[in-house]
Order: structure tokens, then sequence, then C-alpha cells
């Protein structure tokens, strides 16, 4: 496999969540590139699965895209925090239930062609009401969606949220 070579870094923004920086570096060919790299500490997204069989998600509105998303319960790592200990808050806080059973079930890059958010799923089970205090920058509503029709929503494009899609894939092996 060619090699890169970094010939330096520098910081173009430091924000809340993520810091953007810029690097030069130099190709297999010996050519000189620009690369601006997001860079992110992480973050985790759940399944929850409730006694019923539903899907929980959350739907919030994404300045980003201009319209409110369809999503799986996510959240950001905080410094040195343990993505299982952040699942667990994370779903109280976005849906109001805790999971008395939840598991990793897999990990993925978000964006790599210019991020470097690494991703953690988790599938959560054997909920009950239990609910934190929301982000208060966060205005989410609950749906509840049964597994079949959620899977089918995804597979139609109906669900246009990158790592809930990804979640659901990695979740169906282990929904029967």
């Amino acid at each position: 496999m060619p090699s890169f070579e970094l010939l330096g870094s520098e910081i173009l923004l430091k924000g809340r969540a993520f810091t953007i920086r810029r690097d030069r570096l130099k190709t297999p060919d010996g050519r000189e590139a620009k690369y601006d790299i997001l860079e992110h500490g992480g973050s985790i997204v759940i399944v929850p699965i409730d006694q019923d069989g539903n899907v929980l998600f959350v739907k919030q509105y994404r300045h980003a895209t201009g319209k409110d998303l369809l999503e799986l319960p996510a959240g950001t790592l905080e410094k040195d925090e343990d993505p299982d200990l952040c699942a667990a808050r994370e779903i109280r806080e976005e849906t109001g239930f805790a999971a008395n059973r939840i598991e990793k079930i897999g990990e993925f890059y978000l964006a790599p062609g210019y991020s470097s958010e690494f991703m953690r799923v988790y599938l959560a089970r054997d909920l009950k009401h239990d609910p934190l205090e929301a982000d208060a920058d966060e205005f989410l509503s609950v749906e509840k969606i049964p597994l079949t029709k959620a899977i089918e929503m995804a597979e139609r494009g109906e669900i246009q949220d990158a790592k809930t899609l990804a979640a659901l894939l990695l979740a169906k092996p282990h929904l029967g």
C-alpha cells in the first residue's frame, strides 16, 4: 500500500464538539496535498427495542439539512468518557428510558473521508421508564415504530440519517 507523509498540520477552528485542522501531506507520487479534517472524540448510537418489539426513534430538527430527521438516539462522548456509560446516559436523556440490557454490537467511522468520528453501536432491551434531563439545546420527540416497519423504511430510503441506517443494519442479525 502506498504511503502518505505528514508534512504539517494547523488548527483552523476549535469548536464545542470538534476541531477542524488542515494537514499537508506528501502523496505517494510525490505531490503535496491539503486535507481538511474534522477531529471528533467519538460517539455512540443506540437501537432501543421495547417489550412490544418497537424501535424507539427520536425526531429532531437538524439545521445543516434544514429539516426534521428520524434518527436513533445517539450522543457524543465526553472527554475520556467510557462509551458504555455514554450509551446508558444518552438513552435516558433522549428517550426517557433506561435499558436493563445494553450491549455493544458494532462500530464504524461515520465519514472517514474528512472526519475522525468513530461510532459505537449499542442494542438496548428490557427498557424501563427512567428519564434524565435532556440537553438544553435538544428538542426531541420520541417515536415508536415496529421493528419490521423500521427496517422496511430504511430499505425504502425513508430514513436519511447514515448512523441510523448503519446501526439498523448492524442490529438486524441480533433481532431474529
